[in-house]
C-alpha cells in the first residue's frame, strides 16, 4: 500500500486493511496525519449513538507498526517494484507515486496535486515519464480564481467584519488550510485565535520543515495567534475577533460552538475557505442558510461567504499535465477523483489521441 497524502479520503480506510498484512509506505508527515485522523475517527465513533467505528484501536496499532516512512525523492523496492514518491504540492507530505516493474513497465499516480505554490507548500515538482498515468480530475472544466485576488477579497472582508464590531468565523480544514489561513492573516497584521485539530497538525509540521515552503513564517503565524482552550472559548466572544477553527465543512469540532453563540448576529461573518461536500452542514449553510447542531436547526443571521483556497490544480493545469505525459510517451490515462471523469477521459481521447478511461468502482483492466 502506497499512500499519497494525509487527507481522510485518501488515508482514512487504511486501518481497515490490516488483515491483509500489507507493506505500507508513506512520507513522514502523511504517516503522522494518518494516525492523527485514525485516532480522531475512533473518538468520533464513541460520541455517536451507534458507537460503531470502521476499525478498532488494534487495527490502528497494527498500522503504526507497519508504516515504512519514506521521504520524497528516495527510491525503494516493494514486491519486485521500484518505487518513489514525488512532491505533489497540495498539502505538506503529499506525493505522486511512481512504480516500475522488473519488465520496466511504469505507472505514475498523481494523487491530489497542485502546480501552484501556496504560502504553506511549494507547487508539485517535475513528474517522471510513465507508460500509464492515473490522475485526479477534481477541477476538470473549472479554473480557480487567481490566489492573490482571492486573498485580497478575503482580507478585506475580515477587516470589514471587525470594523462592524462582528466576529469573523473562519472554518478551515485541520491539515493544510488552517495553517495557510493563519499565515495569510499574520502577513496582513490580523491577530487570530486558532482552535481545533489544526493546532495538533502544526505540532506535526514543526518536525518536518523540509516539506514546507517557509517554516519561519509558519512559526511566526502560530506564535502570533492565540491558541484557544475549550474552557476559554466564551471569553473570546466578548469582543470582535477572528477565529480560525475546525471543522472546515461545519460538520463538527469547535466551529459548532461558535456558531451556536453567534448565529443570530448579523454583524458577524462565516468565511468558508474550502469546498463543501453535499450533505454537510457547510453545503446546507451555503444553499439554505441553516446548520444542524445537536439536533437543533440554526437559521444563520451572519453573512456567509465562500472563498476558493483550493489546493488542487485547475482545468488548464490538469490538461497541461496530461499533454506533457503523453508527449513523453504515456500510452494510457486513467482519470479519477472528480465529478466529470468521463468527460475528461473523452477530452483526452479526442484532443490528444491517447487511450483514456474513467473506471467505475470494481472495474479491472488488463494490458
Amino acid at each position: 500500500m502506497l499512500i499519497s497524502h494525509g487527507h481522510l479520503d485518501h488515508c482514512g480506510a487504511v486501518p481497515n486493511l490490516m488483515y491483509m498484512k500489507p507493506e505500507v509506505f508513506m512520507t513522514p508527515p502523511t504517516a503522522e496525519f494518518t494516525e492523527l485522523l485514525g485516532r480522531d475517527t475512533l473518538k468520533l465513533a464513541e460520541r455517536t449513538l451507534s458507537g460503531v467505528a470502521p476499525f478498532d484501536p488494534d487495527d490502528l496499532q497494527k498500522l503504526s507498526r507497519s508504516i515504512q516512512k519514506t521521504d520524497t525523492g528516495t527510491e525503494f523496492m516493494t514486491h519486485g517494484y521500484r518505487a518513489r514518491f514525488y512532491g505533489a504540492g497540495h498539502i505538506p507530505g503529499a506525493s505522486g507515486i511512481y512504480l516500475e516493474s522488473e519488465a520496466e513497465e511504469s505507472l505514475f499516480y498523481t494523487g491530489d496535486f497542485s502546480l501552484q505554490a501556496t504560502r504553506l507548500v511549494p507547487g508539485a515538482e517535475k513528474f517522471p515519464k510513465a507508460d500509464t498515468l492515473i490522475l485526479e480530475s477534481t477541477y476538470f472544466g473549472e479554473e480557480h480564481t487567481p490566489r492573490k485576488e482571492t486573498e485580497e477579497r478575503f482580507i478585506e472582508s475580515v477587516w470589514e467584519t471587525l470594523d462592524m464590531g462582528g466576529t469573523a468565523i473562519i472554518p478551515a480544514f485541520a491539515i493544510g488550510r488552517t495553517q495557510e489561513i493563519l499565515m495569510l492573516l499574520d502577513a496582513h497584521g490580523i491577530h487570530a485565535y486558532v482552535d481545533g485539530m489544526g493546532k495538533d497538525v502544526y505540532k506535526i509540521l514543526k518536525k518536518y520543515p523540509e516539506y514546507l515552503k517557509n517554516p519561519k513564517l509558519l512559526d511566526q503565524a502560530f506564535d502570533n495567534a492565540t491558541h484557544v482552550k475549550q474552557s476559554k472559548r466564551a471569553e473570546i466572544l466578548k469582543e470582535p475577533s477572528v477565529i480560525v477553527t475546525t471543522a472546515g465543512m461545519l460538520n463538527g469540532g469547535p466551529v459548532l460552538y461558535y456558531l451556536s453563540k453567534l448565529y443570530k448576529d448579523p454583524n458577524s461573518k462565516i468565511l468558508l475557505t474550502g469546498y463543501q461536500v453535499e450533505g454537510t452542514n457547510g453545503r446546507m449553510a451555503v444553499e439554505n442558510g441553516i446548520v444542524e447542531n445537536n439536533g437543533n436547526v440554526l437559521s444563520l443571521k451572519p453573512k456567509l461567504e465562500q472563498y476558493d483556497f483550493s489546493a488542487h490544480s485547475g482545468d488548464s493545469e490538469l490538461k497541461q499535465v496530461v499533454k506533457k505525459f503523453c508527449k513523453k510517451g504515456t500510452e494510457r490515462v486513467f482519470v479519477m477523483h472528480g465529478d466529470k471523469t468521463e468527460a475528461f477521459a473523452q477530452w483526452i481521447s479526442e484532443e490528444i489521441g491517447v487511450e483514456a478511461y474513467a473506471p467505475a468502482n470494481g472495474e479491472s483492466f488488463t494490458f
